[in-house]
């Protein structure tokens, strides 16, 4: 069945351009993280001195300055979630496709050419927002267009494509040494894009809400009554340890590794990213076929967080054992982390017609958006009780409150999803 849906012509190019949009998405998202140091290294340390470069100072200087700008990145992607959903559900999904990847095209190009922190920051913010858009319209789009029976599959095959271009990401920049090639490759890759996108269509079920009196986009109707902003925001902590685990785990590692005590610790975040999103490849790909296997979102969902669990705990306990054990450990915490298929299904099924887009853009964003407040959290905290207590009491408050909305959350898997929400 899913093979003769998928020979639709129509809906075989929405998966792929899906698809490949979240590819484009990734592979700046994890771009920054793999080019930190070098970048940072390159803007702070114009007119420095190689001993000045090297010494500690500075690299806390490169390690703040990154963490800032991480954080303004995601704040980007926080703003511009909530645009991108409410333009998606009031002028249409394919508007969000087309006018996201222009402005991320172009700000990744201008971040090329950034010869300043603060310059840097406005374009990671522009690429950000750029970015919020893409993810929550391709789901929305194959949700609301292949079968009930199928769209799990659907949305497994974006985010198993999409997550592979932070693998390509890390191939590339571990082949080019030059960083603002890499972001000149990305801004290339979104126009590219740009061309294949005139042969999608607009999702059925939205046109014909258009002719309907409904209100459309309102992200009021969130917040009206307790059980609507209540199945909202669970489905967001359930993502919450996806971004603990990158944003704290992965990026961060090359000081968390140093603090635990590894031989040879990785200088900066390349091959750790990489190999990481080389899991949550693997693992999208296997959470989203147990969520149709089992036929429940919430039992695939369930099973992922207990494994990121186990392996957070072995990263504490067996990571710094040698540089080997470490990079396995990290395709390992990765590929239990691999359930965001999963959890942008849940988040497009949740909700009518009428504010579908709204929620399935803005969940991931709000995900991404609560990095900031992760990495706040680790900051605050490693003053009063070092570097590795600090990520341990985040990571033990993150999972908890994700095993929380878990058990609240509503399943979802077979819902009927043309109808609309009340005003």
């Amino acid at each position: 069945m899913l093979a003769k849906e998928l020979q639709n012509k129509k809906v075989s190019m929405l998966v792929l351009v899906a698809a490949l949009g979240y590819f484009v998405d990734i592979y700046d998202l994890v771009l920054f993280g793999m080019e930190r140091v070098a970048s940072l290294t390159d803007i702070l340390g114009q007119g420095l001195s190689a001993a000045e470069i090297q010494s500690a100072a500075f690299k806390d200087d490169v390690k703040n300055t990154g963490i800032n700008l991480f954080n303004i990145q995601m704040f980007g992607m926080l703003v511009g979630g909530i645009a991108w959903g409410i333009i998606g559900d009031k002028r249409g999904r394919l508007s969000v496709l087309f006018g996201s990847i222009i402005i991320y095209s172009l700000a990744n190009i201008c971040n090329g050419m950034v010869d300043s922190v603060w310059a840097y920051g406005l374009w990671r913010f522009i690429a950000g927002f750029g970015l919020a858009g893409e993810l929550g319209a391709g789901i929305t789009l194959v949700s609301e267009s292949m079968s009930k029976e199928n769209r799990g599959y659907g949305a497994t095959i974006v985010a198993a494509v999409g997550l592979s271009g932070a693998v390509v990401a890390g191939v590339v920049n571990l082949s080019i040494d030059d960083w603002r090639l890499s972001y000149y490759i990305g801004g290339g890759l979104g126009v590219v894009l740009l061309i294949l996108r005139f042969g999608v269509y607009e999702s059925g079920m939205f046109a014909g809400l258009k002719e309907k009196n409904v209100k459309r986009g309102d992200i009021r109707i969130l917040f009206r009554s307790r059980r609507t902003f209540g199945k909202y925001l669970n489905v967001i902590l359930i993502a919450l340890p996806v971004w603990y685990v990158m944003g704290i785990l992965i990026n961060l590692c090359p000081e968390i590794t140093a603090k635990l005590g590894l031989p040879d610790a990785p200088k900066d975040a390349k091959l750790a990213l990489t190999l990481a999103y080389a899991g949550i490849t693997l693992g999208d790909v296997v959470s989203g076929l147990l969520s149709q296997w089992l036929r429940s979102r919430k039992k695939a969902l369930f099973w992922f967080l207990m494994l990121a669990v186990l392996f957070t705990l072995t990263y504490f306990l067996f990571a710094a054992r040698s540089i080997t054990a470490f990079y396995t450990i990290v395709v390992l915490v990765g590929f239990a982390t691999g359930y965001w298929a999963v959890f942008m299904s849940s988040a497009s099924e949740l909700f009518g017609t009428n504010i579908r887009a709204t929620v399935t853009t803005t969940a991931p964003n709000f995900v991404r958006g609560g990095a900031i407040l992760i990495t706040l959290a680790f900051q605050w905290l490693s003053p009063l009780t070092g570097t590795i207590e600090s990520a341990i009491i985040v990571g033990v408050i993150i999972f908890a409150v994700g095993f929380i909305a878990l058990w609240r959350l509503e399943e979802t898997f077979g819902k009927d999803l043309d109808y609309i929400e009340k005003t």
